[in-house]
């Protein structure tokens, strides 16, 4: 498999200046400032990749005689590659076919297509790539943690994909660390006046340097997924897959976030410690139940994200391969330069505005099955990370809550308030 981590083929990009630099010498238009721009150029270049790059994936996927092919017809739209990423039907059947059993190696025809699709200049081409980031990710890392016994396949393939994700983060890091300030707390804030200011003792001392936290170190060049880099490699990836979320559609969140649960691993009872608690409700209040009400929402919201849950796993794409991630021993190391971006996607799909329910939902759920499997490992960060998600999730449905209700009790108040009697209208007749 002749993948180029820098570019496409030579032969390729050397035709394409070629022709770019005659279209440019013909019949661009010449702007003031000494560069050559042509829009419509431009534009119908962008498409016709676009449609050249749809009708090839066509080609490549199994087709179906009883059904019309639901990708060949994307390439005849305004925006293809737009209609490419939206269509959840193209989703299915490419992440059917990337989750067969033969896929992810070296001569496999839809990595080379993904990996010489995200190496073009097209950013909504390249967002179709990051959609299908979660399922390569989860088949990648089931596969190399359960290998299969009787003919393990090489995963060159989807590793070829990574190292092109990782090669743009890293690039784009430009050798600088993920930092992130940290207020120093022996400093009043912006928003605080305080009536007796403390003075320094030494006068002459300057202020204090505002503290820097590392979230990441630089990311080094790698040509190759060592098992050390593999996880760094991945959470690179994500990262990318992060930087775009906005744009993701909501199916390739959901299979994010039911592929973070099956990395979780088996569920306990500590998923739904924040959820049931009625017996702290009951001894709080004298062994009386709460008046408001609370114990009974908290147990509502736990059958809700236990029926949730039981919906995530119906998400899994009906094929031969497709049980593989879903399995119940799915669960896979996390060390922190891999959990660090999951936890940051999951943050987005629990809180993002835009998100539909049925993401929240299994974002709760994934969230809380890693705040088990952190309890559960010791690790002291993730189990901040996790409850902090939790909490802040708690807290916005609680806001939500509050806002429909008083929603409801103002438009019953305005139903029941009796409206005054109109005056009879009075038209004015010219004679």
């Amino acid at each position: 498999m002749d993948f180029h981590l820098h570019g496409g083929s030579p032969s390729s990009s050397t035709s394409s200046s070629d022709h770019h630099r005659h279209s440019n010498n013909n019949s661009a238009l010449q702007v003031p400032n000494g560069h050559s721009a042509d829009p419509m150029h431009s534009w119908w270049e962008s498409i016709s990749k676009a449609r050249s790059r749809i009708q090839l994936l066509s080609s490549l996927l199994p087709s179906s005689p009883e059904d019309e092919d639901p990708i060949s017809s994307l390439a005849d739209t305004d925006r293809p590659a737009r209609s490419l990423l939206l269509s959840s039907a193209a989703y299915l059947s490419l992440s059917a076919a990337l989750s067969s059993p033969s896929s992810g190696s070296g001569d496999d025809p839809l990595c080379h297509w993904l990996y010489d699709t995200y190496l073009s200049s097209d950013p909504d081409l390249r967002l179709v790539v990051l959609s299908y980031l979660p399922l390569i990710s989860s088949i990648y890392l089931h596969r190399i943690h359960y290998p299969a016994s009787d003919s393990p396949v090489s995963l060159s393939g989807f590793e070829a994909v990574l190292l092109a994700l990782y090669s743009s983060e890293t690039k784009a890091r430009n050798g600088k660390p993920v930092t992130v300030s940290i207020p120093d707390l022996s400093q009043p804030s912006l928003y605080q006046s305080p009536d007796n200011p403390a003075k320094p003792s030494n006068p002459n001392s300057k202020s204090s340097k505002p503290l820097v936290g590392v979230m990441s170190p630089p990311l080094e060049p790698q040509i190759a997924v060592k098992s050390t880099k593999r996880a760094c490699i991945v959470g690179a990836a994500l990262d990318c897959y992060y930087k775009q979320i906005s744009q993701m559609p909501s199916w390739s969140k959901l299979d994010f976030c039911k592929f973070a649960t099956d990395w979780a691993g088996q569920s306990c009872p500590c998923t739904s410690e924040f959820d049931q608690k009625p017996e702290n409700v009951v001894a709080k209040n004298g062994g009386q139940e709460n008046n408001n009400g609370f114990g009974d929402d908290i147990r509502v919201e736990a059958d809700e994200i236990e029926s949730v849950a039981e919906r995530v796993k119906d998400l899994d794409i009906e094929n031969g391969n497709s049980a593989e991630v879903g399995e119940e021993d799915a669960r896979i190391p996390l060390p922190w330069e891999l959990l660090q971006p999951v936890l940051r996607i999951l943050g987005h799909c629990l809180l993002g505005p835009l998100n539909v329910d049925e993401v929240k939902n299994a974002a709760s759920v994934a969230v809380r099955h890693l705040y088990a499997r952190a309890s559960h490992d010791l690790v002291p960060q993730a189990i901040l990370a996790t409850r902090s998600l939790i909490q802040l999730e708690r807290g916005a449905r609680e806001d939500a809550n509050a806002a429909a209700t008083a929603a409801a009790n103002a438009s019953g108040s305005n139903a029941n308030t009796p409206s005054k009697a109109k005056k009879p209208e009075i038209l004015l007749v010219s004679k």
